[in-house]
């Protein structure tokens, strides 16, 4: 097996044209395929930041609402929020270039505080 170590991929036509091989024979652009933004935090009590990446701030809106602030702006708005919270439903409610909003909901569909609230945001930045 071969292995490539190295600290930086350019592509050689343009800097982020990286392409990779998806399966037998399919290609896709690795910067598509990179999550451009994540968090993972403690939605109970006061929120507070288990980890992330381009994440400037959050905001506790209230009950299962939380509002992510990037560090970094996307550059349209076709980004993608994927978020995961506990065993719960996650909804993408509000989704900007400079911040996206996840609500979080129990069984009974309303707002609830879980303990652990997951999001990865997938587009081009800025």
């Amino acid at each position: 097996m071969s292995e490539v170590i190295t600290d930086k991929l350019t592509g050689r036509a343009t800097a982020n044209d990286v392409t990779i091989t998806v399966g037998a024979s399919a290609t896709m652009s690795l910067e598509q395929g990179v999550a451009k933004s994540w968090i993972k935090l403690n939605g109970t009590g006061t929120i507070a930041d288990g980890g992330s990446l381009n994440v400037g701030s959050i905001t506790d809106n209230g009950t299962g609402n939380y509002r992510f602030t990037y560090t970094n702006a996307f550059s349209g708005g076709g980004n993608s929020l994927q978020g995961t919270a506990n065993a719960y439903h996650t909804q993408s409610y509000d989704n900007q270039t400079t911040y996206s909003e996840l609500r979080t909901y129990g069984s009974a569909h309303t707002l609830i505080d879980p303990s652990r609230v997951h999001m990865a945001i997938f587009g081009d930045l800025a």
